[in-house]
């Protein structure tokens, strides 16, 4: 039961019998506490939390701990400790060093275990009542999660003055489960329940769990079906998880397969150094922001900005040149071109491990990326949402160059039927190193929305190019909307196995289904049309 002393306090606040002071002379009352007896202390107590000042906070806890003194030459009082052989004196107000005093120069304010309940139930007002709506949010959510039922009083008082919804909501919540561990009636606690229910988390669930053990009468019935109404919610909430997991994931895989489906689908070729365009567009990110902090810190939260055309430029360059000096040499010859490419891969990946070393480097995520929020039970984190948009953006741009730009007529003209192409006058060999130069750069540009969810190391394009490869066949070959539909038919499917088989073995049976899949469809979910990819 709520002590007397908690029971007074609340009263006099909700009762306007200490009436809020912000801006008044905090000095004066934090003072007060030093005069009279332990009425008159009980009073300046309640005082100096109703005037909502964050120092009360720091002057109550003081006076909780025993520390708070009077300084016998003027009446102020001050937090004193112990050094050497006499106290350091600080002002709880400014929190700035009072200086020195002997222990002749300075009385303890003594308080009693009345006294301290007071000081409890007043520091709950102060933080219940604070003008910092965070604090208010702050305090609630701990009352939420301890449950305690003396602060009934001080909740009734704060849900009755608070203007802001959410905040009301969670004090509300903060009742209830409250009210539950209180000795008010059965009725009141049926009522709190329901309150619980309706909030549906797990942490309503975990309370709601705790009190079942201890319910009698029909209160146990009523929290027996709110907790099954809950598990229900939360089951439906973790499948939506679940598929946002698996969105988010195949975001990620459509960014490192989208280059290799233009490629691919152009030209044949099996790149298997496309993972390490992708690294070059992460480690091209890591060294804009290592200059960006070394003289431009302002600049940061544009890092990502500065480094995307760079990061395209740098591996779509990269990409030509491969295709220019090895890949022109070895067309129609498959198993050459995939062992040449493979060892293209591991020359690139010696030289980043040579010049920026082995070990993985720090790429940060500006403050746009940085940290999550709720939908519902459903936790979302800026740096993934980002990269899903990200990602659908770089499709839709590429949907536009291939579909209304002359480069993009021929490069379709080219994939459909070559011979014919280069009969109509189409530079199959430039339009070549320019798709293969495009897919590079785009590759490029997925390593820099990488470096913000993985670890930018020599080895980050080999954890995603052989799922690239899955992606592209899957979706069919060349087939940009293929790609699309099959990154995010296997990233939710990944999301969906691993709770079951763990990551390992659902990455083998979304390997072994893929294969099933293509013998019967061996062009693809989409499989593109003309003469030459026909015959």
């Amino acid at each position: 039961m709520p002590t007397l002393a908690t029971l007074a306090t609340a009263l006099m606040l909700m009762l306007g019998v200490l009436k809020p002071a912000y801006g008044a002379d905090i000095r004066s009352t934090v003072n007060a506490l030093g005069q009279g007896d332990y009425v008159a202390l009980q009073t300046a107590i309640g005082t100096l939390a109703a005037t909502g000042d964050p120092a009360a906070a720091t002057t109550l806890q003081a006076l909780s701990d025993g520390d708070l003194y009077i300084r016998t030459a003027d009446g102020a009082v001050f937090k004193a400790v112990k050094s050497g052989d006499g106290y350091a004196l600080t002002d709880t107000v400014t929190g700035a060093d009072a200086g020195m005093a002997a222990s002749s120069e300075i009385t303890k304010v003594k308080v009693n275990n009345k006294l301290r309940g007071v000081i409890r139930a007043a520091m709950g007002s102060l933080t219940l009542m604070s003008p910092d709506p965070k604090q208010r949010f702050a305090a609630a959510t701990d009352i939420f999660k301890s449950g305690d039922a003396e602060k009934i009083p001080l909740l009734d008082q704060a849900i009755a003055k608070e203007t802001d919804p959410a905040i009301t909501r969670l004090l509300t919540d903060a009742r209830a489960a409250a009210v539950l561990k209180s000795d008010l009636p059965e009725a009141d606690k049926i009522a709190a329940v329901n309150v619980l229910a309706a909030r549906g988390d797990q942490d309503a669930l975990a309370i709601l769990t705790n009190a079942s053990g201890a319910a009698q009468g029909a209160l146990k019935p009523a929290i027996d079906g709110a907790i099954s109404t809950i598990e229900g919610t939360l089951k439906l909430w973790q499948g939506v998880q679940n598929i946002w997991y698996g969105v988010s994931l195949g975001s990620v895989l459509l960014l490192a397969a989208i280059g290799l489906a233009i490629t691919f689908g152009v030209m044949g070729i099996i790149n298997m150094a496309h993972g390490e365009m992708v690294m070059l567009g992460a480690y091209t990110t890591f060294v804009v922001q290592e200059i960006i902090r070394n003289n431009y810190p302002g600049l940061f939260d544009w890092s990502l900005a500065i480094a995307l055309p760079l990061a395209f430029l740098v591996s779509g360059a990269v990409g030509v040149l491969i295709e220019r000096s090895v890949i022109r040499f070895l067309y129609g010859r498959p198993l050459e071109t995939l062992l040449a490419t493979w060892g293209i891969s591991l020359i690139l990946q010696q030289a980043v491990r040579t010049y920026f070393g082995p070990n993985n480097r720090e790429v940060g995520n500006p403050s746009w990326m940085s940290g999550s929020f709720d939908l519902g039970n459903l936790a979302i984190t800026y740096n993934r949402m980002w990269i899903v948009v990200f990602s659908l953006g770089v499709f839709a741009v590429l949907m536009l160059v291939l579909k209304r730009t002359p480069f993009g007529l021929q490069t379709r003209a080219v994939t459909q039927n070559r011979p014919m192409a280069s009969s109509m006058g189409i530079r199959t060999p430039l339009v070549d190193a320019l798709t293969f130069g495009l897919g590079s750069g785009i590759a490029g540009i997925a390593g820099v929305a990488l470096s913000q969810i993985d670890n930018v190391s020599p080895n980050l394009g080999q954890s995603y190019i052989i799922d690239s490869f899955m992606v592209v066949v899957f979706g069919g070959v060349g087939n940009l909307w293929g790609t699309l539909v099959g990154a995010f038919t296997l990233g939710i499917a990944n999301k969906f196995l691993e709770p079951y088989a763990g990551a390992v073995l659902a990455k083998i049976v979304v390997l072994v289904c893929i294969i099933l899949f293509i013998q019967k469809r061996p062009r693809g979910l989409f499989a593109l049309k003309g003469r030459s990819v026909e015959s």
